[in-house]
């Protein structure tokens, strides 16, 4: 039977060939999730975590519930931190905010400390040598280039609180590669040794963080263990100890509201691609095993017994999985690797990361050989499991009225609406885990029916094509005639639209959800505030000025309008309704009759004291903590500005400029618009900030792992159309003899082309439709369970796409039966007719 098995691949190649690629493309989809999970925590890593990267543990500070405020990181964890054993170097990293003169003005920027070990500092020199004694800096290559600055320059510098205090002087020694995580992009970035660094830092606010680097040999887990250990046992609270994954991980968490997120939705993209394997190898398997039924019932009849027939099949798709599968593995990181190397010369997203873990290229390899064998074995069985010669008859079709198609039916029905059951909940909860194998359970059991309601559908447009005569009439019954065949192509191309329409929708979905939370975090792109001491006040003019500045979308003027609070009094700010676009967020547009307050205000109302008496206002929480108290323009004039007897000069508060400058600006171009600013407004740059540097960088790091989902759902594009192509070639290939008879009848090569095209696309519209509407919904209630518990999810549907996606299925049943319907037409009715 082996020799059977190795004789069947060799002379049956081309039907293998259909399944060897559904192998492909799906080991392929599953290796390519697991090594685009594993370079995003690499890229995340190198953003985001950058600043520790280079670390193998670290410390860092939390709130203490117990006291009520945040810990400390002072030479007591750190001593604790150097005499562990296994430790090799500490970092006590301490940065400060600093301000820096030059040439072109006053610009704040972080300077960080040297660590001893420089293979802990997370940038690399890129030319010079770092600073080794007081009175040297090192500073950033984005802004030594913008500013003109080289080794050699001086630099004043003094502290951002104390902007007319005493500058001390450095001298840059070493530029180094400006950083990319988010929060320190924008600003001038400065490493010195720790006498020239300490001075600067805020007394009592200890280390921001505690980096370690282990000897060699040493375990992370058990020094991460024992520090811990020691940690408490020392009495310190509110102190952890993590690997930088884990510390990666927090401070992503801590800005999606405390959700690891990005590591959920990731595992749901693996999990998914697990049952695109199972689903799209068994689909394509079983149609092949299936057509050879009566081949293998020969065999039984010649006196192969049962488990001779099933060894042979399963030797013949053990051989098509592991070849299938190395072929997959290896498309698969070529794929990643050419995602990962076009977004590496992005200058904005240099910090993409390739990482392809073991794991990945071992689950991809096994999950094809297993999921191939598995597929093959169902049908295997199946054909051996009836009498050689019941096996020789037509096989009995699963319609609802048989004891199979009740069975089926049954547990079709309950899988889907228990799993519809689980969906909804952990939609309604925001618990990815809770409705992941909610919608796998529910798509399983609408598959599991789909021979009872998909020939119906396509019984049901089967009409459109009657008017195109005998093709289309003969074409619209044929679709139909065999339920089993139908529902087989259908399933292949429905399981890929699916997941196709899925993504899109939810990455559409989860992109407004994104852009929603980032606008109310970061409301005000550029903010421009007077400077201090008080030198003249900006006026409407000023936002004029600001508003012709390229890439200035649009500038407000907010003037103020009173005060408000108890003892420590506020300053209140006015905007214009005209003016509120200038907000990424609409909702913090204040209303009349309220203020709006920052994000933590307890207070239900707030009194605010004017020039023309007082007003007792409805308070309005924004959703960001940097918000100013803000009202509308109807209240300031009510309220007649801030009292004569404490004027602006008083409590340095001054009217300011919010600015909404133009979508897709990259750090370079938001950094020359800064420039721009200041040249024609006549201020310093430090005296313009806000967040569109910060958003800008989150941004960068949604988009590209929203660039991975599309590269995700290119390849289920590929799915989806060698799907339906594998299961119509089958079906037109086992047909042979019919589509022969009918040409022996009169019908000529031309109508049976036809009337074989008309049936795929009708076969192929009907799962298009079908899959679109539950893409849609999955999509939709995906982006809900994975984000809802942060963002307010709203569905968005890509109609352009979902457009494009029927279009494309549609050419895809199209395509998908030109070369066996030119075959089956270029086969004489004779020979046809003798096929077996």
């Amino acid at each position: 039977m082996l020799q059977v098995a190795l004789a069947q691949v060799r002379l049956n190649a081309r039907r293998f060939i259909a399944v060897g690629v559904a192998v492909l493309i799906a080991v392929g989809f599953l290796t390519a999730t697991l090594i685009i999970n594993a370079s995003s925590k690499a890229s995340l890593t190198q953003s985001v975590g950058q600043s520790f990267q280079n670390a193998d543990l670290v410390v860092s500070a939390g709130y203490d519930d117990e006291s009520g405020t945040f810990a400390v990181l002072d030479e007591k964890t750190a001593d604790l931190a150097r005499g562990m054993d296994g430790v090799a170097d500490t970092y006590t990293v301490l940065a400060s905010s600093v301000a820096v003169r030059d040439g072109r003005g006053t610009s704040y920027a972080v300077l960080t400390n040297i660590p001893a070990d420089e293979s802990l500092l997370p940038v690399a020199v890129v030319k010079g040598s770092l600073p080794a004694a007081a009175g040297d800096v090192a500073i950033d290559k984005q802004t030594a280039d913008r500013r003109g600055i080289d080794l050699g320059s001086v630099l004043p510098v003094m502290s951002a609180d104390d902007l007319a205090g005493a500058e001390t002087p450095l001298t840059v020694t070493a530029i180094v590669e400006a950083s990319s995580n988010p929060s320190m992009m924008g600003n001038a970035q400065l490493y010195a040794v720790d006498q020239t660094a300490a001075p600067f830092a805020t007394t009592g606010f200890g280390y921001d963080s505690i980096q370690l680097a282990l000897a060699e040999g040493a375990s992370v887990q058990e020094v991460q263990t024992a520090l811990t250990e020691a940690i408490a046992d020392a009495g310190i609270r509110a102190v952890t100890v993590r690997t930088v994954e884990e510390q990666t991980t927090e401070l992503m968490a801590g800005f999606t509201g405390g959700q690891d997120s990005l590591t959920v939705i990731l595992l749901a993209f693996a999990t998914v691609a697990l049952l695109v394997c199972a689903l799209v190898v068994s689909n394509t398997f079983s149609v092949l095993v299936a057509q050879r039924t009566r081949e293998l019932a020969l065999l039984r009849c010649i006196g192969a017994g049962r488990s001779q027939i099933r060894r042979s099949v399963l030797v013949e798709a053990l051989l098509v999985g592991v070849v299938s599968s190395i072929a997959g593995v290896l498309a698969a990181v070529g794929l990643v690797a050419a995602i990962i190397a076009y977004l590496q010369a992005l200058p904005e997203s240099g910090f993409a990361t390739l990482d392809v873990p073991p794991l990945a290229v071992v689950a991809g390899m096994a999950a094809g050989v297993i999921l191939t064998v598995l597929a093959a074995l169902v049908p295997a069985r199946a054909a051996t499991a009836v009498a050689p010669l019941a096996a020789l008859r037509p096989a009995e079709e699963v319609r609802a009225g048989t004891r199979k198609g009740r069975v089926r039916l049954a547990a079709g029905l309950v899988l889907a609406a228990a799993g519809a059951a689980l969906l909804a909940f952990g939609a309604y909860d925001g618990d990815l885990l809770i409705a992941l194998p909610g919608g796998i359970l529910s798509f399983v059991g609408i598959l599991m029916c789909s021979t009872l309601f998909i020939p119906p559908l396509v019984r049901a447009v089967g009409f459109l094509a009657s008017p195109l005569g005998v093709p289309g009439k003969l074409a619209a019954v044929n679709a139909v005639r065999n339920p089993q065949r139908t529902s087989a192509t259908a399933s292949a191309l429905l399981i890929g639209v699916t997941l196709v329409v899925m993504m899109m929708t939810g990455a559409a979905t989860a992109r407004n959800a994104f852009d929603d939370t980032l606008a109310g975090e970061f409301p005000v792109d550029v903010t421009i505030r007077g400077a201090i001491p008080v030198e003249s006040p900006f006026t409407g003019k000023d936002a004029a000025a600001a508003a012709a500045v390229a890439n200035v979308d649009r500038a407000a003027f907010l003037p103020l309008a009173g005060l408000a609070g108890g003892e420590e009094e506020i300053p209140v700010y006015a905007l214009d309704a005209a003016d509120s676009p200038v907000l990424q967020d609409a909702s913090m547009v204040p209303g009349e009759g309220t203020i709006m307050m920052p994000q933590g205000t307890e207070a239900k109302t707030v009194t605010v004291r004017g020039a023309s008496g007082d007003l007792e206002l409805d308070v309005v929480t924004s959703s960001s903590r940097y918000f100013p108290a803000l009202v509308s323009a109807e209240t300031a004039r009510t309220l007649g500005g801030v009292p004569d007897q404490q004027a602006p000069e008083q409590f340095q508060a001054q009217p300011m400029l919010w600015l909404s400058v133009a979508d897709g600006l990259n750090t370079s171009g938001i950094l020359d618009l800064q420039s721009g600013l200041a040249e024609a407004l006549n201020i310093e740059d430090y005296q313009i900030t806000g967040s569109v540097i910060e958003r800008a960088a989150f941004e960068q790091v949604i988009d590209v792992l929203l660039m991975v989902v599309t590269g995700l759902l290119g390849v289920a594009v590929v799915i989806a159309l060698v799907g339906v192509a594998n299961t119509l070639s089958l079906s037109v290939l086992e047909r042979t003899r019919e589509s022969s008879l009918l040409r022996a009848l009169g019908l000529t090569k031309r109508q049976l082309r036809g009337m074989l095209a008309l049936e795929a696309v009708l076969i192929a519209g009907v799962a298009a439709l079908f899959g679109i509407a539950l893409g849609a919904v999955y999509g939709w209630l995906g982006a809900q369970s994975a984000l809802g518990s942060f963002a307010n999810v709203v569905p968005a549907l890509p109609w352009a796409q979902l457009g494009g996606v029927l279009a494309v299925a549609l050419v895809a049943g199209l395509g998908a039966s030109l070369l066996p319907a030119r075959r089956a037409a270029r086969l004489s009715p004779v020979a046809g007719l003798a096929a077996d």
